[in-house]
């Protein structure tokens, strides 16, 4: 496995959203974090937009790390830019530093750049917005929009600004597949994943408390999950929106089940966080979601997103509602991964970043 080599002088430059507060921004927080704390590293946020006055969200003053709004382009110095359209575009800006994109999605980088193509993108979200409110589904299929993205913007990945790229960190199985996949070098691929936010590994979970209902996040998948729900007025499905994290942690200590049929650009969080509030997870297998190492759930909780899988699916949710005790086992082996992926993280970093 190659390494990052870290020099007495290295300054490392990790590129963020301003002023945004998601899975996505609070791992760059957190790597900033670790690369000062755990590994004495200079290590800096570097915001997008710059220049803004406030630009660290409030959720991640808790980190204290330190933002510059000015990258220094020497060689020893390392810049690290998540996989979306903003941080790729930034990486054009220097010559000599030391890059690196961390794939925290697959998916996400082409749709980012479908976004950057705003009268096609925003146009198909805006009629399903309408169409939500008025018919209550969707009238664009997001999935076949997946699929077209990648087709589409298949290019970008094999061009010269991300080829010469010097480290490739994946934060997921299915990013590290889809790496070697479109045929970037075994060597320049480093496994970085991530952890759990201790606000929900620290809860005390009461499963003799837990209610037949089911969670889900109307975010991810809901064309499909629309349809589970249709089929099965006898079941009680709770979303998961408009809720502060408080909220969102009391509720899936409150239900049995949470189902997720979304794309799984990557490793999900909320996936865990059902688990290790004692939740069955039930998921589709797109994405991250068909690698066990992403998701070491039973194969007999994964399903096609197709029509004819619902009564299975729905036959699965009931099981666990009645068999609950034993069902809840199923998922032990990865609630035990879910609570050491923060010292795996940790070392992980220590093999991947080495002071020289």
């Amino acid at each position: 496995m190659s390494v990052i080599e870290i020099y007495p002088n290295t300054k490392v430059y990790v590129v963020a959203p301003a002023n945004k507060a998601t899975g996505g921004p609070e791992l760059l927080h957190q790597l900033v974090f670790h690369l000062r704390n755990d590994l004495n590293v200079q290590a800096f946020m570097y915001y997008i937009p710059s220049g803004l006055s406030n630009p660290e969200h409030p959720e991640y003053k808790r980190y204290n790390n330190p933002y510059t709004n000015k990258v220094v382009d020497k060689q020893e110095n390392l810049l690290i830019v998540p996989e979306v359209a903003y941080g790729i575009k930034f990486l054009n800006s220097f010559s000599k530093i030391r890059k690196a994109i961390w794939w925290l999605s697959v998916d996400n980088f082409y749709i980012s750049f479908a976004l950057s193509s705003k009268k096609n993108f925003f146009f198909r979200r805006l009629v399903n917005k309408f169409s939500k409110l008025i018919l209550g589904k969707d009238l664009v299929d997001f999935k076949d929009l997946i699929a077209k993205s990648k087709e589409k913007f298949d290019w970008i990945i094999k061009d010269r600004n991300i080829s010469s790229v010097d480290f490739h960190l994946a934060q997921s199985y299915y990013a590290v597949y889809h790496l070697r996949s479109k045929g970037v070098s075994e060597g320049k691929i480093l496994y970085l994943s991530d952890y759990l936010n201790e606000d929900f590994l620290r809860e005390k979970v009461d499963v003799s408390k837990k209610k037949d209902m089911v969670a889900f996040n109307p975010k991810k998948g809901y064309a499909f999950t629309k349809e589970i729900i249709n089929n099965a007025s006898d079941i009680r499905f709770v979303p998961l929106e408009n809720m502060s994290r408080r909220e969102v942690i009391e509720t899936l200590k409150m239900v049995k089940v949470y189902i997720d049929f979304g794309h799984h650009p990557g490793k999900d969080r909320i996936p865990r966080e059902a688990a290790i509030l004692g939740c069955c997870v039930i998921t589709g297998r797109r994405g991250a979601a068909r690698f066990f190492e992403d998701v070491p759930i039973p194969d007999e909780y994964k399903f096609e997103d197709k029509k004819e899988n619902i009564p299975k699916i729905l036959s699965k949710i009931r099981d666990c509602f009645v068999n609950f005790r034993e069902r809840y086992k199923d998922f032990d082996y990865y609630r035990q991964i879910i609570k050491s992926e923060y010292e795996k993280f940790k070392e992980d970093l220590k093999k991947i970043f080495i002071k020289v």
